[in-house]
C-alpha cells in the first residue's frame, strides 16, 4: 500500500532540494543585477579629469609648442580627450 502525505525522507530531501535552487536562483539574478548596477554607475564616478587624461593634454601641448601639430590639431584632440 502507498503512503500519502508529505513522502517522509525522500519527499523532505525533495522539497529542500527544490528550495535550495530557488533560493540560488534568486541569489544570482540579485547579484547580476547588482553588479550590473555598479557598472552603469562606474562611468559616472570617472567623470572628473584623471591624471591619465591630464597626461595626454600635457603631452598634446608640448606637440604643439614644438609645431609637430597645429592649434586646430590640438583643439580637435583635446575634445577626443575630455569625452
Amino acid at each position: 500500500m502507498r503512503r500519502r502525505g508529505r513522502g517522509g525522507l525522500l519527499g523532505t530531501a525533495a522539497r529542500t532540494a527544490v528550495i535550495a535552487g530557488t533560493a540560488q536562483s534568486v541569489s544570482g539574478k540579485v547579484a547580476r543585477r547588482q553588479e550590473a548596477r555598479r557598472q552603469e554607475e562606474a562611468p559616472q564616478a570617472k567623470s572628473a579629469p584623471s591624471s591619465d587624461r591630464i597626461g595626454d593634454i600635457e603631452r598634446l601641448a608640448r606637440l604643439r609648442d614644438s609645431g609637430a601639430i597645429t592649434e586646430a590639431e590640438f583643439k580637435r584632440e583635446k575634445a577626443k580627450i575630455m569625452k
